[in-house]
């Protein structure tokens, strides 16, 4: 029943075949694979699982599933001798590996389980990881792995939903395995994906409409307007908390998934005293994976000035923000940015859904000459 299935391990085999340490690094995602496996059955038990132990009649506390996630991938990666330390955002410094274990040639960083709203509502969540090369043999420090995303060797993300997904590239495509849940393997079912040149998807929370930048405002305004405006079709906007889903969604349809630059004032610099869920994405953990997938599938992502890949670290848990999806649709984007940049993009004035012409700051202005006179 299972013959001529590609698994995870053997496409890993034959996919890297031949390179210098490669087949480290395809050990390297096997565990990982196997730390999925274990978190998507703990995601499965929902409250189930996050219930401790404790004597009879004794208060029990609840377990936090990001902390048993955490700690299921960093003991399934430690021991190997594969990696030379291990980071994600929940803490504060790098992992430093136990002394009985070997330190290898790689960086692992990882979300183990987003800390997604959607989760409390048993919606699908996932888990974001990313592969770096440690250079030397010295413990890395926190600037070890601060690289840009060009230099991952490998990134990938696992959906828990009503089946558990594992998508990820080592740089030649990207592929999807679905786990069988029978005999406990990941299969090929999602090669070589390839992202819609255009896509009908705008995936970006519009409850901060008013943090963002003309550009975006000019973007998503068109998306809006549908079939009846400047684009002439029609476009979906939806909003998941989960970036894995988000993304997987926009990968597998087309369009765009946004977390953008945002400010108190479009017209000033960077406002820290934004609200804490307006932040950017981690980059590092989140960003530089998930826009690696996108550009090995035909996307492009970007932080509507240039590549977000190339963007250089400032910290161990910088953040960044992110627009990608499909390639005609970022480029119609970054085109915006660059518009409004050099002053050459116009404001367009709706002649059907303005306000009313009382209420317009050019009338208001000209009251002083006259009643509903321009100055």
């Amino acid at each position: 029943m299972y013959l001529g299935r590609t698994t995870l391990s053997k496409f890993l085999i034959e996919e890297l075949r031949g390179g210098s340490g490669d087949s480290d690094l395809g050990a390297l995602l096997v565990d990982v694979a196997a730390a999925v496996k274990a978190i998507a059955a703990m995601v499965g038990k929902g409250a189930l699982g996050s219930q401790g132990l404790a004597a009879p009649g004794a208060a029990v506390a609840p377990i936090d599933p990001s902390d048993q996630a955490r700690q299921t991938l960093l003991q399934a990666c430690e021991w190997g001798g594969l990696v030379a330390g291990m980071a994600a955002p929940a803490l504060e410094a790098p992992y430093t590996l136990p002394p009985q274990y070997q330190r290898g040639p790689f960086l692992l960083l990882f979300e183990a389980l987003e800390d997604s709203r959607d989760r409390l509502g048993n919606a699908a969540v996932g888990t974001l990881f990313s592969v770096l090369r440690h250079a030397g043999g010295a413990p890395p420090e926190p600037t070890s792995f601060q690289q840009a995303g060009v230099q991952q060797l490998a990134a990938g993300y696992a959906l828990y939903g009503p089946a558990t997904m594992l998508v990820l590239t080592v740089g030649r495509g990207t592929h999807g395995f679905t786990l069988d849940r029978e005999v406990g393997n990941f299969i090929l079912t999602h090669p070589d994906l390839r992202i819609p040149a255009e896509g009908g998807e705008c995936a970006i929370d519009t409850s901060h409409e008013r943090f963002w930048e003309p550009p975006l405002r000019r973007y998503v305004r068109e998306c809006k307007a549908g079939r009846a405006g400047e684009r002439g079709r029609d476009f979906s906007l939806r909003w998941i908390d989960s970036t894995v889903a988000a993304v997987h969604r926009v990968l597998t349809v087309g369009g765009v998934f946004m977390v953008p630059r945002m400010r108190a004032d479009p017209d000033a610099p960077v406002d820290e005293a934004l609200p804490q869920d307006t932040l950017p994405l981690h980059q590092l953990c989140g960003v530089n994976p998930v826009a690696l997938l996108i550009e090995q599938a035909g996307g492009l992502a970007s932080t509507g000035r240039g590549r977000v890949l190339e963007v250089e670290p400032k910290a161990l848990h910088a953040r960044v923000p992110v627009i990608l999806g499909s390639r005609d649709e970022i480029e119609r984007i970054e085109r915006y940015h660059a518009e409004h940049d050099s002053g050459t993009d116009e404001a367009y004035v709706s002649p059907l859904f303005n306000q009313r012409s009382l209420y317009r700051a050019e009338v208001r202005r000209g009251s002083s000459r006259g009643f509903g006179r321009q100055p």
